[in-house]
């Protein structure tokens, strides 16, 4: 390959794409590099793609320079198919289109859209897309197709390449096919008559070959992704079937995915789970061939040391400890149209399976509670194996397939081969309908014995799956290159080469992701293996597998929780090797703003995390680490003197009050913006409080005590100037009367102080101080009286430090289970707007709230697309830029005549109302309207 001017490639980019869409310093292309795999590739260059245009003007400047072009949707796969170290085009937001045929039957989705996002819109047709990968909830849609990705339930015939309706494809050269569109099926034959004849003389030599032929319809009975789609050169006559169908699962090596279109398949509601325990595996698996031939939608393998695993789950139906050594468990899922439907399968499940031959029994059950349980085992295999690794190794999992009639002597013996080279701790669990098991093991890649171990480990392991089953060495993870040097082996020499056909027609400089799913290299698997350095124990156990990102409020803007973990072990690594280098100098300055200034410590991330790490305590015991002496002083005087500050502040909102009434808006929003930039001065925006004075609330009338604790910022932020709404506390004393209720504030109130905004900043000491301070004056009366927070992060600290003698209750928990029930609801008219803050997310309180404000109103919006809020506290003051990106699909999420909206948190209502151009107020004010 010719020598690359990569500088001269970014120049040259910047004639297509804005210049923040062009990453080129180091720390920021390490960061974005990064995928779920255990290879490490540092792109030269990463671009984020908006448009299929750009992604054209992309492929022609990589042509002319032939240099090698990577895409990537999420990163969230697992065999080294979206590393790269040249140019990485990362799919931006432009490509997360959603559009659908009557009903639904068929959704025509862009690849950046998220694959749950795509279930959530089909769901109102009661629909969903045919795959249904584990990481659904962050996996996109060009990474599903292009992966032939399964999932648990969706099997062979509801993946991308059964389910594939059409799809819109550019080629390496630029061209641009949309199968959905006959002009342009009609262009395309007529511009690219040469390529279409090659790949039909290619699946004519396939089909003349009658043993290639039945090889390749053989191998496909089972679910696989090991190479090309070859399936397609028997399945299809036409090139352009053939064309499409062979960019599925082709791993970005063969085109670029501008659209795809499904068959969208039933998503029944009515389902039922049993969770059926076995003395034995050959038992269960029995059992898996009989349920093979029953209408149920999954049946999940779990070997006797995946039970051991999660024995401590909550929901587990049988005591592990009391099992044998070769125990395994099934879990089944049954779906009906209906009950009846339902039952009848059910039926059909339960005798096919003699509940002799089981430890427990056959039972399935319709709780919903019961069935999520179950499934939380099965995910909880992967992580239990993840969370327990050694310090510094990495987490393998590999998925193959076995025939389903030899499933139980394949298990047996993989779990034997796996003994055999050290991995005793090694877990085996699967989609055992169709033969996919995956297992899980720790692996160290920092020696070369470790390595050499692998190495023999993988020989073994295609020597198994291939030589004696005739299996799949990849199932449903693709090819990547972990498996690229065994594809030859599971192919044979004559299917291989068809594929490497395709791929000298369709890119002939092989420019489009080379190196995956075919290689020359024997070992290419053991080479780029990412090292693992310990940074935190906070973080350590992360596998970067990028659940957290969708949930993350700076993904996109600077660096998801991910991101920030990576970047981390980069710098710890820097440090050992060469602390005082440029580049190491170069990317502490990058990490400060894009790692720590930017992240808003919502730890939303650790609600998904297969692992609960929770990045945002990572990031704040950084600032701790970094606090010298003079700010935690500082910090510690204000702790000291919290009441002057807190009239200090007052005084201070109240004269920007002032200012704006003297300037105007307009006026006073370029004097703030001029002042933000120049003396990093907090942002105002019209929506900014104005500084109020609570008044003491009257005790005047009986009524059952309830202490209740206003946040600073409920205590020194009104509404902004034109909102006329009464304060917090006044709106508190009305609707607590209504139900019986004499609201009393703590004595002393302004000096007290949860400690958040100290936690934040990593005082850590100051914020302890505070909240202890808080509980001995809140917990005085023990629990005879109910003490309440009117803000959810508030609450949430405190409730971390509940006792005997102090039970905080959010207002939500509150107004839920205390108020309302003894109120007379009457739900207003129209339409409002919920943000369910990261607060109340992480308490487990998001129903709860939804529910409350469905009780209030007539209609509810809570945009999915709007997780936390990104103010943080006083980030939406002096970093707004992450407050303006968490909020970027606000307002188009809302209708024009919902004109309201309602939170549990003062600093997330300043940057909802600035965003949405809608008042946003506490959720009691909603109450007290359907109460009035």
């Amino acid at each position: 390959m010719p020598d690359i001017d990569y500088g001269a490639l970014a120049q040259a980019f910047r004639s297509l794409l804005p210049e923040e869409a062009i990453v080129t310093d180091p720390l920021r292309t390490f960061a974005y590099g990064t995928d779920a795999s255990f290879y490490r590739l540092n792109p030269r260059i990463v671009v984020i793609a908006e448009s299929e245009e750009q992604v054209r003007g992309v492929l022609a400047l990589c042509r002319a320079q032939k240099a090698p072009v990577t895409f990537r949707a999420a990163g969230t796969s697992l065999s080294g198919q979206a590393v790269t170290d040249s140019v990485l085009v990362s799919l931006g937001e432009g490509f997360r289109s959603f559009g659908f045929e009557p009903e639904g039957a068929i959704a025509r989705l862009g690849p950046s859209l998220i694959g749950g996002d795509a279930n959530r819109l089909l769901s109102p047709f009661g629909r969903k897309i045919g795959p249904d990968p584990a990481s659904i909830a962050t996996a996109k849609i060009g990474g599903i197709a292009a992966n032939n990705a399964s999932g648990m339930c969706c099997g062979t015939g509801q993946n991308s390449y059964y389910t594939l309706a059409s799809m819109r494809v550019v080629l390496a050269d630029g061209a641009v096919l949309d199968t959905a569109d006959p002009q342009s099926v009609a262009a395309f034959r007529a511009g690219h008559a040469a390529l279409l004849d090659g790949l039909a003389t290619i699946a004519r030599d396939a089909r003349e070959d009658a043993a290639t032929a039945e090889r390749i319809r053989h191998k496909f009975r089972l679910k696989n992704t090991t190479g090309y789609a070859i399936n397609a050169l028997v399945d299809f006559e036409d090139p352009v079937d053939i064309l499409t169908h062979l960019m599925i699962g082709s791993e970005g090596t063969l085109g670029f995915l501008s659209r795809i279109d499904y068959q969208t398949v039933p998503d029944y509601r009515d389902k039922a789970s049993a969770f059926i325990v076995f003395a034995d595996l050959p038992s269960a698996c029995r059992a898996v061939s009989a349920l093979k031939r029953t209408p149920v939608e999954a049946v999940e393998l779990l070997d006797r040391a995946a039970l051991e695993s999660v024995k401590s789950k909550s929901g587990m139906p049988i005591e592990v400890d009391g099992l044998g050594p070769g125990a395994a468990a099934l879990l089944v899922e049954a779906r009906g149209p209906d009950q009846a439907a339902l039952k009848e399968r059910i039926a059909l499940a339960q005798a096919a399976i003699d509940p002799a031959t089981t430890l427990n029994g056959v039972r399935f059950s319709h709780d919903p509670v019961e069935c999520s349980r179950y499934w939380d085992i099965r995910k909880g295999t992967f992580p239990a194996v993840g969370g327990k690794r050694p310090p510094g190794t990495t987490v393998i999992i590999e998925d193959v397939a076995f025939p389903v009639e030899r499933l139980a002597e394949a298990t047996a013996d993989l779990q034997a081969l796996l003994h055999a080279h050290g991995y005793d701790k090694a877990i085996i669990f699967g989609h055992a309908l169709e033969g996919n098991l995956h297992f899980v093991f720790a692996q160290g890649f920092e020696d070369q014995s470790e390595i050499s171990r692998y190495a023999v480990f993988m020989e073994a392991l295609s020597e198994l799956v291939v030589g004696k089953y005739d299996g799949s060495l990849k199932a449903e993870h693709g090819t990547g290159r972990n498996m690229a040097p065994f594809v030859e082996r599971e192919w044979g020499m004559r299917a291989t080469r068809l594929m490497r056909r395709i791929k000298a027609l369709l890119d002939p400089d092989s420019l489009l992701n080379p190196g995956v799913l075919l290689n020359d290299d024997p070992t290419i698997h053991l080479k780029n293996l990412k090292p693992m350095p310990k940074v935190s124990a906070l973080v350590d156990s992360c596998i970067e597998c990028g659940f957290c990102e969708p949930q993350c409020p700076s993904h996109g803007l600077t660096f998801s929780p991910r991101q920030r973990i990576v970047s981390g072990r980069e710098l710890a690594r820097l440090a050992c090797d060469d602390p005082t280098s440029a580049q190491a100098t170069e990317m502490k300055q990058t990490f400060a703003y894009a790692a720590d200034e930017t992240c808003a410590g919502c730890s939303l991330c650790s609600t998904v995390c297969p692992l609960e790490i929770n990045t945002g305590d990572f990031i704040r015991s950084l600032r701790a680490e970094q606090a010298g002496p003079l700010a935690k002083k500082i910090g510690g005087g204000i702790g000291d003197h919290f009441a002057a500050t807190l009239g200090a502040t007052r005084l201070a909102l109240a004269g920007a009050d002032i200012a704006h009434k003297v300037l105007g808006t307009s006026a006073m929003q370029a004097a703030a913006r001029v002042a933000h930039e120049k003396f990093s001065a907090p942002l105002w925006t019209p929506a900014f409080p104005r500084g109020i004075w609570p008044k003491p609330v009257s005790s005047g009338w009986e009524g059952e005590p309830v202490l209740f604790f206003e946040s600073c910022a409920s205590r020194a932020m009104g509404a902004p100037r034109g909102d006329d709404s009464e304060n917090l506390r006044e709106v508190a004393t009305r609707v607590f009367s209504r139900a019986g209720y004499r609201l009393v504030t703590p004595e002393g109130q302004d000096e007290l102080c949860c400690g958040q905004p100290f936690a934040s900043k990593g005082l850590a000491e100051t914020a302890e101080r505070k909240v202890k301070e808080l509980v001995q004056k809140l917990a005085r009366h023990g629990r005879k009286i109910p003490v309440v927070f009117d803000t959810s992060p508030c609450a949430a600290r405190a409730k971390s430090f509940s006792g005997d003698d102090y039970a905080p209750l959010d207002l939500v928990e509150f107004l839920t289970l205390h108020v309302a029930p003894k109120l007379d609801l009457r739900p207003i008219e129209g339409p409002v707007a919920l943000h369910i803050t990261c607060s109340v997310r992480k308490m487990g309180l998001a129903d709860i709230l939804l529910g409350l404000a469905q009780k209030c109103a007539q209609q509810v919006i809570a945009p999915a697309d709007v997780k936390c809020c990104g103010f943080a506290g006083d980030k939406g003051f002096v970093t707004p830029e992450l407050n303006d990106h968490a909020l970027r699909h606000l307002r188009t999420s809302l209708p024009l005549e919902c004109t309201e909206g309602y939170s549990t948190s003062r600093t997330c209502e300043i940057g909802l109302a600035s965003h949405s151009g809608r008042r946003y107020r506490s959720i009691l004010h909603l109450l007290d309207q359907a109460t009035a």
